[in-house]
């Protein structure tokens, strides 16, 4: 089978090499626009060219015309052109053909409203040394999951060889993504030094009235998705401040809509790249400035958290540590471990999913797990998300160097019309973080870790 898949991976990239002097379609890839009867598709081509994508119900032999549009960007003296169309006036529960230029693709709509989907969820995958590729690929043709969220850090990195390796990374994934919405958000690797021009331009995201597709969200079923950059705040000395308060002012308002709508839309996930929590011991990230500054905020810039705690926020999924971590609910350093946790939760509920695939080992940690960390796993590996309905989530991890084997699985169970709030956290109070320790050959985690005692 491996050896199969890298032979179909060959083939790929030398059609790719081959379409890489013309105006053939490639890196095709669909996602949502937040409008269920609408998809949208990007492609990319190397020589300015006018195309449209035909499409149709599959078998029907009707045809419409979504008009594409193109727009050339530069990057390490490369030029390309990126094109984009939506299909509109989709049937839901539908299976549909669409044609680009001589290529043909094909997808199948969700049903209206679908109380019950799955989601491939990862971070942190690689195009060199993707452990999981195969593996989601085959598990997404084969209909195992529903949609894509990637977590951040796409292809290691997007700008790598002038662009070259996420034109690669795009072109492996095309036959799954060209069937299956992709939703991405960006992670540290996304910063090409041109202000992630490489994310901008290659990837459409639902439109959040800001012309920047760093943070966006949507409506599916019993869920609001949220898609939150962390970036704006690690690289903020670069690009500045203002990304960081356009991104709060619209999240703000986003998810205070969103959790005054729970009789239509009763969970609330974000997925974002830069964790609040992790226990890793050998990596700083876990204590470090830009992480807490993700999470409670700096001088003028505010904070995540607890925009997430007065939301009401019901899940957060993060990549950037490259392990799985699930942790039981946890609000501003403390958490609750009772035996029925994820019944009713009285916080959110995060999980880091960045074990996908990429350039460097394992993640370490400690012998003894920290008491709000509720299951740790250094396999390969990524998550399926299962929606089931209003009232009922599951997740489960699965591992690559375990021959696809599930090593965690939990579910989170609300009544109807739960939502936790800081007064059930006060009426129930958690237990508060103990103090934390770093690996002892980790000198940045200790000095950032002292800060942070300090601060306590």
């Amino acid at each position: 089978m491996r050896t199969l898949f890298f032979c179909i991976l060959l083939c790929i990239l030398l059609i790719s090499k081959c379409s890489a002097v013309g105006t053939v379609p490639d890196q095709v890839h669909i996602s949502f626009t937040g409008d269920m009867t609408e998809m949208a598709v990007v492609w990319n081509t190397f020589a300015d060219a006018s195309q449209d994508v035909s499409y149709g119900k599959k078998g029907s032999g009707a045809s419409s015309t979504a008009k594409g549009s193109s727009e050339a960007w530069v990057y390490g003296g490369i030029t390309r052109y990126r094109h984009k169309a939506t299909m509109t006036g989709l049937d839901y529960s539908s299976e549909y053909e669409y044609t680009i230029a001589s290529r043909t693709f094909s997808f199948k709509t969700l049903s209206n409203n679908p109380q019950t989907y799955k989601v491939c969820v990862f971070g942190d995958l690689g195009y060199w040394h993707g452990n999981s590729t195969e593996s989601i690929i085959k598990h997404g043709l084969a209909g195992d999951f529903d949609f894509i969220v990637h977590l951040g850090d796409i292809a290691y990195d997007l700008h790598t060889n002038n662009g070259e390796v996420g034109d690669s990374y795009l072109n492996v994934f095309e036959p799954l993504i060209s069937k299956m919405p992709y939703m991405v958000i960006a992670g540290n690797h996304e910063d090409d030094y041109q202000n992630f021009t490489n994310y901008q331009k290659r990837f459409a995201v639902p439109d959040n009235g800001h012309n920047d597709n760093q943070f966006y969200s949507f409506d599916l079923g019993p869920v609001h998705w949220v898609g939150v950059s962390t970036e704006n705040y690690g690289y903020y000395y670069t690009y500045g401040m203002d990304p960081v308060m356009t991104q709060y002012d619209w999240l703000k308002r986003d998810l205070t809509a969103a959790n005054s709508n729970r009789a239509a839309h009763p969970w609330i996930f974000t997925f974002q790249h830069r964790p609040f929590y992790c226990s890793n011991v050998n990596s700083a990230e876990c204590q470090s400035f830009e992480n807490r500054l993700v999470r409670t905020g700096w001088l003028d810039m505010p904070g995540l958290e607890p925009l997430f705690l007065q939301t009401s926020v019901d899940f957060g999924f993060w990549g950037h540590e490259h392990s799985y971590e699930r942790f039981y609910p946890v609000a501003d350093r403390t958490y609750w471990n009772d035996a029925n946790a994820y019944k009713n939760p009285k916080a959110p509920v995060y999980l880091i999913s960045g074990s996908a695939g990429c350039h460097t080992p394992d993640a370490w940690f400690t012998d003894q797990p920290w008491p709000w960390s509720a299951a740790r796993n250094n396999d390969y590996g990524w998550s399926i998300v299962t929606v089931a309905n209003r009232t009922h989530v599951r997740v489960e991890q699965i591992s690559i160097d375990k021959n696809e084997q599930t090593v965690d699985d939990f579910w989170v169970i609300k009544d109807e019309g739960f939502t936790h709030s800081g007064e059930m956290r006060r009426a129930s109070p958690g237990i508060k973080f103990p103090p934390q320790k770093c690996h002892f050959k980790d000198v940045a985690c200790q000095r950032s870790l002292k800060e942070i005692n300090e601060e306590l």
